[in-house]
């Protein structure tokens, strides 16, 4: 069965000649010998898909009864370490990780929610709950309800339940009726009925919402970037303004994260890491292109001037090249 973790345009592909024995063991033996051997950790786990890195952590677990995880928490430290975790955690239970730590301790980290919750697709999103309950024994909606409030509480919960439409077919009928009802809900009225953005932004498809947006245009003569923006505030703004970007260019908007992430003073690893790692099999050559062509320069030279050490190497290999 085909991963819905993988696409087409990533930067890591399957290893040939692949052998999770081989790998393990010598994953153990740069962790065990004198001083880690740091080198051999990124060049190994970087240059195997995630799914290759789940049989490695399965081998290394029967081989050497230890997690290989927990290994590398006790040999590294630092956003190096937590580089190399995340590469050796499969992609639902890291994604329900980094959801965890966005709602941990005083103060959530909206933005890391929203991204996270726009840019997976229903299936994914369906592995990623069932993962969060697994680990935490705890639904992520209720999570998200406890961390959350209002109109934005709404509008991630019915992300979070991947209920939204991927079939490829698109309804023109729909399309106007769903642009006449935002339009109806937002700038034809006084107030604004937010229940039917979150329903329609939240349900259909990407290429159903294009369209939409279309039509949108045509009968208010404006973008539903101004609408929303006009019409709403706060973090459901935030989230709806998002959803928008994704449905225009999902890779454009990783790319501006990105951007944010590495620009200024201090890097927010956080960020880099999940988008590297969560898109390194899906869609890293298209953010990469996009980077390029928005800020003028490449990823590659980002990170590299952002970034130092070991976790520069790791993350250059993910990144794949320079442009």
């Amino acid at each position: 069965m085909a991963s819905v973790w993988v696409g087409h345009r990533g930067t890591i592909k399957d290893y040939p000649g692949f052998s999770a024995s081989v790998d393990a063991e010598a994953l153990r033996k740069a962790i065990r010998g004198i001083g880690t051997d740091e080198q051999a950790l990124v060049s190994i786990l970087t240059e195997r898909s995630s799914a290759q890195r789940q049989l490695i952590a399965k081998e290394y677990q029967a081989a050497f009864e230890k997690e290989l995880k927990d290994d590398l928490k006790g040999d590294l430290s630092g956003h190096f370490e937590h580089l190399m975790v995340a590469l050796v955690t499969s992609p639902a239970v890291f994604d329900a990780k980094q959801l965890k730590k966005s709602m941990k301790g005083t103060g959530t980290d909206e933005d890391a929610l929203i991204e996270i919750l726009t840019t997976r697709t229903s299936r994914q999103m369906k592995e990623v709950s069932q993962a969060y309950y697994t680990i935490y024994k705890k639904s992520l909606g209720d999570a998200i309800s406890s961390e959350t409030s209002g109109d934005f509480r709404k509008a991630l919960l019915t992300l979070a339940d991947g209920r939204r439409d991927e079939s490829l077919k698109v309804d023109e009928h729909l399309a106007k009726k769903d642009a006449q009802i935002l339009y109806n809900a937002g700038e034809n009225k006084w107030g604004t009925d937010e229940d039917k953005f979150t329903e329609i932004l939240c349900l259909r498809s990407f290429p159903q919402l294009r369209l939409t947006f279309d039509e949108y245009r045509n009968i208010s003569q404006k973008d539903i970037e101004d609408s929303i923006k006009g019409e709403l505030s706060g973090h459901f703004e935030d989230l709806l303004l998002a959803i928008v970007h994704c449905v225009r260019n999902t890779p454009a908007f990783l790319a501006e994260r990105l951007h944010r992430a590495l620009k200024g003073a201090g890097t927010d690893e956080f960020t880099l890491n999940r988008i590297m790692v969560s898109r390194s099999e899906i869609d890293l050559l298209d953010i990469r292109y996009e980077f390029k062509k928005h800020y003028g320069y490449s990823l590659y030279s980002a990170v590299k001037s952002d970034t130092s050490g070991d976790y520069e190497n790791a993350l250059l290999k993910i990144c794949g090249g320079d442009d």
